[in-house]
């Protein structure tokens, strides 16, 4: 009859320390979310620990009135799902052919890649680039000249020379040409590493902010977090302010801070949401797509 082993001393204070740092990292943005659903006026006097002070979705009334936030979502969104699509299938288009050992340019086009990553054009450069290709002023221009990592190209094609070679050569039997094999043989075993590299594209689109100031000139193709400068101004929201007190006195009663807690719940909500299903595939993905090759 086995015996049960006792933990060592030290696992409780490893799980201890694990639990404090956890709950470190998930406070200021639970304290956020907590001032943010206060009563403003109960709020502005401090002592917000666990549970709000009041209850109050002013905040989040004020910043919903404003049309502009719908716009500044969808072009957000659109951002989004149309640029990480376009991100993980160009990165796998690429890292694809230079993870064959066999093939001939494979040295000096990594190589190339490689350059990327320690030198670039510089700010002024790729604004004259992308503007010479009419993109200033689109959404494209915060999606084209992002749309290979090299960062990400070197993750991903390390995993892909991962996989056996012995799919390819079976493949390659039965007839598949190199699009097929890499869409029906070694997409659908490289499905962590996508995710990994699709969450890194969609975190950067999501949280991109200078890009966004840099081409975009119209209020129409406005993105989130531009939109949401605009909600942190002070003087904006007096603005706001001072046009919806004429409508509703509870909105006289919100307070700038309350409204800075609204705006940064609004904007990292999406990716809360989007991460806990992603998680299980984001670490088996970076850390394959890191040690092998």
């Amino acid at each position: 009859m086995g015996t049960i082993r006792r933990p060592e001393p030290g696992y409780w204070a490893l799980n201890g320390a694990l639990i404090a740092l956890t709950f470190l990292t998930l406070y200021p943005f639970w304290h956020v979310l907590m001032y943010s659903i206060s009563d403003p006026r109960q709020a502005m006097g401090g002592g917000i620990f666990l549970l709000p002070k009041g209850f109050s979705l002013d905040s989040y009334a004020m910043m919903f009135q404003n049309s502009g936030i719908f716009q500044a979502y969808g072009n957000s969104l659109f951002r989004l799902f149309v640029g990480t699509f376009l991100n993980v299938l160009l990165t796998a288009t690429l890292a694809y052919p230079l993870s064959i050992r066999r093939f001939l340019w494979r040295t000096p086009l990594t190589l190339f890649i490689f350059f990327t990553m320690l030198f670039s054009g510089g700010m002024i450069p790729t604004y004259l680039l992308v503007n010479s290709f009419g993109l200033v002023d689109t959404l494209w221009a915060l999606i084209v000249p992002s749309a290979i990592s090299a960062w990400n190209f070197f993750i991903m094609k390390n995993y892909f020379q991962s996989i056996p070679v012995e799919l390819e050569e079976s493949a390659n039997m039965d007839g598949a040409t190199p699009i097929v094999t890499l869409f029906w043989i070694v997409v659908p075993v490289s499905l962590p590493v996508i995710a990994a590299v699709a969450l890194f594209y969609g975190v950067f689109h999501w949280n991109s902010y200078f890009d966004a100031v840099l081409y975009i000139h119209s209020q129409s193709n406005e993105v989130l977090t531009v939109f949401l400068r605009s909600m942190l101004n002070f003087s904006a929201m007096e603005s706001s302010r001072s046009i919806q007190a004429s409508d509703s006195a509870a909105m006289a009663n919100i307070s700038e801070e309350s409204v800075k807690m609204a705006t940064i719940v609004a904007s990292i909500l999406p990716m809360l949401l989007i991460y806990p299903f992603l998680q299980k595939y984001y670490v088996k993905g970076v850390l394959i797509g890191s040690v092998k090759g």
